[in-house]
């Protein structure tokens, strides 16, 4: 049952899908849309193939803008949530910040970072930073919030330092809630880096798709969809991997969740 249940669970999202596809394969065949406003599915995959080896040198630049991004965040992120968690006045004055630095359009900021920045790496790397900074510091600070108090009251009864507490308990209670912060963040480092490359820059999927846009190149701008929504789940099953890894029973909690 546990197996029909699995293979149940595959198969009604992939008919879906293949009908979808199916039915935007015939609107387009038919000429019910123009083909440069929307190119069959067999199009965008022969465009992909035709054109991929053009796209290589921008699929690693936007790929090492993501990355690196991401990285520098999560670094951040742990310091920001540690200060704010350990020290009272600091989470009282970064907090209310964070939280309004979230309501600013990151798309208004990437123009002044390409004027103060320049078009090179530089200001698409700190937009990926300004995006994957807020979830993984919220995630990470409300991580250390639920930590049982009768645990911290214990390790303070026997006279534990505060380094002894953040690793015997604190970080690993909040390890679940930082691992999701990781994977909304790895996904959204992509789309930041080419956000970054829309506004301005020399090479990357960003500028490859606005070249696309103006030579009414439909196909390609599709095919370099595709390859950003691929980078994306690459990155996010590279963390699911690390996870899985140093946390494994949440895998069969999960496993055991989704057959019920």
């Amino acid at each position: 049952m546990k197996k029909i249940k699995n293979i149940t669970n595959i198969i009604y999202p992939a008919i879906f899908f293949i009908v979808l596809l199916l039915v935007w394969e015939g609107i387009s065949r038919f000429g019910a849309v123009p083909v440069f406003i929307l190119p069959s599915p067999t199009m965008i995959i022969y465009s992909l193939f035709v054109n991929f080896p053009s796209m290589g040198i921008h699929i690693l630049i936007t790929l090492y803008e993501a990355v690196l991004g991401f990285i520098i965040a999560i670094v951040i992120s742990i310091i920001a949530a540690l200060a704010m968690d350990s020290i009272s006045p600091v989470k009282k004055v970064l907090y209310p910040l964070l939280i309004a630095s979230q309501t600013i359009p990151i798309i208004i900021l990437a123009p002044l970072f390409i004027i103060w920045f320049g078009y090179g790496y530089l200001p698409k790397i700190i937009i990926v930073v300004l995006i994957c900074f807020f979830p993984i510091t919220i995630s990470l600070l409300q991580g250390f919030a639920s930590v049982d108090k009768e645990l911290l009251d214990l390790l303070r009864s026997m006279n534990a330092k505060k380094l002894q507490v953040y690793k015997i308990v604190k970080f690993p209670s909040a390890m679940p809630g930082f691992f999701s912060g990781l994977k909304i963040a790895a996904t959204y480092s992509i789309m930041g880096a080419t956000i970054g490359e829309w506004v301005g820059g020399k090479n990357g999927l960003g500028v490859y798709m606005i070249r696309a846009k103006f030579s009414f190149a439909t196909d390609r701008v599709f095919a370099a969809i595709i390859v950003i929504t691929v980078l994306s789940i690459l990155l996010l099953k590279i963390i699911d991997l690390i996870e899985n890894h140093y946390m494994p029973w949440l895998k069969i909690s999960k496993e055991e969740y989704l057959e019920d």
